[in-house]
């Protein structure tokens, strides 16, 4: 998956949801702070503006993403890595985020775990996941366009596995090992003055609605555009994309 394509699908909505995430932590300058499953670097960019260069660390599994922001963010510490292995020491860092990526982990307990064992006693960590529970996602309203047309929409898997993991989120999080919840959800809204500036994204085979999208026949995608294109009109038009966000504390 390239850093580009990954922006121009869904860094449009983690941009303005990583800037509502560093506010809702209270980050400021002073702290240590680690990106976990950075990508593109969306909240890894606001991270920095806020506490320096200096100041902020970050990791991803992905090759083409840690280049990316590497050359994006020349002075962070960039690694490539899982959540489920961080190569940092204990009590590390004041804050620790994972910005849409504990669906993706291996092993998201563990992965979690790994979050609190690096945060410093009393530093808050932070996941994220879209809210797939009540269909307010990023993508859900392709989803809800592949619904419609697909003969079998019961095979359709981003919605199920996020779902899964999202109603699973603070059991997962105190499994982690993770005390003094907080959940809330955060909207962000993005306007576009067309359909197809939307649309043309989902054709860049990005992430599970790219990949799913590609492997439609002809004809299914075909309908799965034009269903969308009906549920939309033609623009303009605001799409809103809900997270759900867990704050915890390091004991």
């Amino acid at each position: 998956m390239g850093a580009d394509a990954y922006d121009r699908f869904m860094g449009r909505f983690s941009r303005p949801l990583a800037r509502r995430l560093v506010e809702i932590v209270g980050a400021r300058p002073g702290q240590q702070a680690l990106d976990v499953g950075c990508g593109s670097g969306a909240v890894t960019e606001r991270l920095v503006e806020v506490l320096g260069i200096h100041a902020v660390h970050a990791i991803d599994p992905t090759v083409p993403f840690v280049e990316a922001v590497r050359e994006r963010l020349p002075g962070v510490d960039v690694r490539l890595g899982a959540a489920e292995s961080l190569p940092y020491d204990d009590d590390a860092f004041d804050l620790v985020v994972a910005n849409l990526v504990v669906p993706f982990m291996a092993d998201p307990a563990a992965g979690i775990g790994q979050m609190r064992r690096v945060a410093r006693p009393g530093a808050s960590v932070v996941v994220t996941v879209w809210d797939h529970v009540h269909d307010r996602g990023a993508a859900s309203m392709f989803w809800r366009a592949v619904r419609d047309v697909v003969p079998q929409p019961e095979a359709v898997g981003e919605g199920i596995l996020m779902a899964a993991i999202e109603s699973r989120l603070e059991a997962l999080c105190e499994e982690g090992g993770l005390r003094g919840l907080r959940t809330s959800d955060v909207t962000v809204t993005l306007g576009f003055d067309s359909f197809e500036q939307w649309w043309d994204p989902f054709e860049l085979s990005v992430g599970p609605a790219g990949d799913y999208y590609a492997g439609l026949d002809d004809e299914l995608r075909v309908a799965v555009r034009a269903r969308a294109a009906e549920l939309f009109g033609p623009g303009p038009f605001d799409v809103a994309a809900t997270a759900r966000v867990v704050v915890g504390t390091a004991p």
